[in-house]
């Protein structure tokens, strides 16, 4: 039908959704699929079309006579109807941006129609994602989560958030080694400096877990959180992260939870809750990030235009590149409305950026 036609042709650019823990990402893919496809086919259908059939009558008192009567009448077709044809659409494809593990909650951002071709450059614009992490002291588990098997068992009275921020900077100074190592960009020219000075550094091609920020925001022993910024990361690398604080610390950890509250410009108020997850709440969603969208498909197109650098422009592209990325982190989002797994290298150790004492 019109109507549906239209409302597919909508059904274009990126949303976020919140997942919750204990779902699996393709449970949220399907279920968005789902619900788009029941919106779609459930569009009125348009007016039968009419086709004239002759229907033969009676004779009455001139039953005797040879001749035919016949009467003209339009009667609708059932050719086009749903229940002969079944439904008109049978597919919305709905791809998934950096995924999240069952055991993660937070912001997953979608895509449906030719926001898919979007998700592609969103997942390598080098985008910083931050999270929220749940940590206990006092045990150890064989997979570094509270529900694991538990394999040791530690005390931790001597921790005190005055040690816990000294070990979390030391950690984050392993990672800023690491990122200007990987940047590929040479220090010694006042580009490199500038970009260093001003933190718009990331990693050039593959890497291994970056953390570009990392703070305890509540201590409560043996409970603490820490929010973590990171690039190229995973929720099992986080999950370890919380299992090396303890162990800097003489003691054990294990982590209660993941949660992501950013993933590049789509922030966590602005993720769709289950109960949302409708194709009104959807399309309201898609208009919303419409600017946003517009903003990383731009940035995908000229990172694939552009040829390749030479060393004495190495620096002023990631420069431009950079500063492109910042702005698409901070475009505003105003109203309240898969991470792709994929093999690493081995992830920077503590022992990287410990210093002698």
């Amino acid at each position: 039908t019109a109507a549906a036609v239209r409302l597919f042709r909508k059904m274009n650019g990126l949303f976020a959704v919140y997942k919750p823990q204990g779902v699996h990402w393709k449970h949220v893919r399907d279920s968005t699929e789902s619900n788009l496809l029941k919106a779609l086919n459930s569009c009125p259908p348009p007016a039968p079309q009419l086709a004239l059939q002759f229907q033969l009558l009676s004779g009455g008192e001139n039953c005797s006579s040879k001749d035919v009567v016949l009467s003209p009448s339009m009667v609708p077709t059932l050719a086009d109807h749903p229940l002969v044809t079944g439904p008109q659409f049978h597919k919305v494809h709905v791809g998934v941006g950096h995924r999240l593990d069952a055991f993660s909650s937070g912001v997953l951002v979608l895509g449906v129609g030719k926001g898919n071709g979007v998700l592609e450059h969103l997942c390598k614009s080098h985008v910083t994602r931050d999270y929220t992490l749940e940590g206990e002291f006092g045990k150890a588990t064989d997979n570094f989560t509270h529900t694991g098997r538990v394999i040791e068992k530690t005390t931790y009275d001597h921790v005190t958030l005055d040690k816990l921020e000294r070990v979390l900077a030391m950690i984050q100074g392993a990672n800023q080694k690491a990122l200007i190592t990987y940047s590929q960009v040479d220090l010694h020219t006042q580009e490199a400096y500038e970009l260093a000075v001003r933190g718009l550094l990331y990693p050039h091609g593959k890497s291994p877990p970056i953390l570009t920020g990392l703070r305890c925001i509540h201590f409560n022993p043996p409970n603490f959180t820490l929010e973590v910024q990171c690039v190229n990361e995973t929720q099992k690398y986080l999950r370890k992260l919380i299992h090396e604080v303890g162990l800097e610390l003489r003691t054990s950890a294990v982590c209660s939870g993941v949660r992501r509250t950013r993933d590049g410009p789509f922030k966590v108020e602005n993720a769709l809750t289950r109960q949302h997850w409708t194709a009104d709440s959807i399309m309201q969603a898609i208009a919303h990030f419409s600017k946003t969208t517009r903003k990383i498909r731009k940035s995908g197109m000229y990172r694939q235009t552009a040829g390749p650098l030479n060393s004495s422009t190495q620096v002023q592209e990631q420069t431009r590149s950079q500063t492109e990325q910042i702005n698409l982190e901070h475009v505003e989002l105003s109203s309240s409305t898969s991470d792709t797994v994929v093999d690493r290298e081995t992830p920077v150790t503590l022992s990287e950026g410990r210093t002698k004492q």
